[in-house]
């Protein structure tokens, strides 16, 4: 059952202290608010993370839907225990949309990221760009996916703009009504890999789902025709078998996008400015009113859209503001590891008086 779900040789391997301990392996399938499903090589099974697991792991330790974990089975009750959570290949994570703090596993162990968006109203050029940026940082490869093309007046003129985005990401436009686009989508997804569908509300993701599986499986409503936006429909994560071998995992819709190490990301959608920095004449050159600035030339000749610019250095402050919040983070752990340390050696120190007197 697992093999159907990516289990290879190099899984097995990674697993077998876990074999040792007496623990099955198994896939998280589904992540709800009161628990998770994971797909066994018996059944699917109800899961809950062990105390232990919960106190040690760290914000982005918790299993993700698409995560390999390490189970204990009750066979009568069909639930299971989850112990630990192999290391993972890739992960789509975020910064919570309403914390500067707490981050966000969307997905695990994904092979390639769909970033959807409609052609009927939904296009945002920075939102996309935000959304490649953290693709590409998560180790997936990245396609973008225009859905709804019949309800848009001049597909290939909408677009045209997104395409110059990154010319090194394929860009596939979709209609799942109308059943156009669909095998080019599925040919981007090999046998046995998964992908995971990012995107806005609305922009049309369940109803891929359901149009791979054909049958009305994720429910969908209808855009409203006040401002031609989809309603949000998928409650919860999932990741489906899809026909021919491959995997899908839905996602709730997600508005914003906070990049967390994404200075790789950002510099793989914005390579033509990163060469322009680069061109500067000073390593230190802070590209406002210095003389001989590359980037400033570019912007003032039309070679560089300042709108462009202007979100390059967004993205790239925010990067730098999640590293130095991560390296914060990591320097009140170590003072907390030390000064547990400091307490043991004193109450060491302090029986150790007590026995010898």
């Amino acid at each position: 059952m697992i093999e159907h779900y990516g289990w290879s040789a190099s899984l097995s391997e990674a697993f077998e202290p876990h074999q040792r301990a007496g623990h099955t392996p198994g896939r998280v399938i589904l992540h709800q608010r009161d628990g998770y499903v994971v797909a066994t090589d018996g059944a699917d099974l109800r899961a809950k993370v062990s105390g232990r697991l919960r106190h040690e792991a760290g914000e982005v330790g918790h299993p993700a839907v698409g995560d390999w974990v390490a189970l204990s089975q009750t066979a009568q009750e069909r639930t299971a225990t989850i112990h630990a959570v192999l290391p993972r290949r890739t992960a789509f994570v975020r910064r919570a949309a309403d914390s500067m703090r707490k981050l966000q596993i969307l997905a695990a162990n994904v092979d390639v990221a769909f970033i959807v968006t409609s052609l009927n109203g939904d296009l945002n050029l920075r939102r996309i760009q935000r959304y490649l940026a953290a693709a590409w940082e998560s180790g997936a490869r990245p396609v973008l996916v225009l859905t709804k093309s019949d309800l848009c007046a001049d597909p290939e003129g909408q677009a045209a703009p997104i395409a110059a985005l990154e010319p090194g990401c394929p860009v596939l436009m979709v209609s799942a009504r109308q059943g156009v686009g669909l095998d080019a989508l599925l040919a981007q997804v090999g046998r046995g890999e998964t992908c995971v569908l990012i995107g806005s509300s609305g922009v049309g993701k369940s109803t891929l789902v359901n149009a791979f599986l054909n049958e009305d499986r994720m429910a969908t409503q209808a855009i409203r025709e006040t401002d031609d936006q989809g309603r949000h429909t998928t409650s919860h994560r999932e990741l489906i078998l899809l026909p021919g071998g491959r995997l899908m995992l839905d996602t709730p819709g997600i508005r914003e996008v906070g990049l967390i190490d994404a200075e790789d990301g950002v510099s793989a959608v914005f390579d033509d400015v990163e060469h322009l920095v680069q061109a500067c004449r000073f390593n230190n050159c802070s590209h406002a009113n210095e003389p001989g600035c590359a980037v400033q030339a570019a912007v003032q000749s039309g070679a560089l859209d300042p709108a462009r610019w202007a979100h390059y250095r967004k993205l790239t402050l925010e990067a730098a503001a999640a590293q130095h919040e991560q390296e914060r983070a990591a320097k009140a752990v170590e003072r907390r590891r030390l000064g547990a340390l400091q307490k043991a050696y004193r109450a060491t120190k302090r029986n150790d008086r007590g026995a010898a007197d």
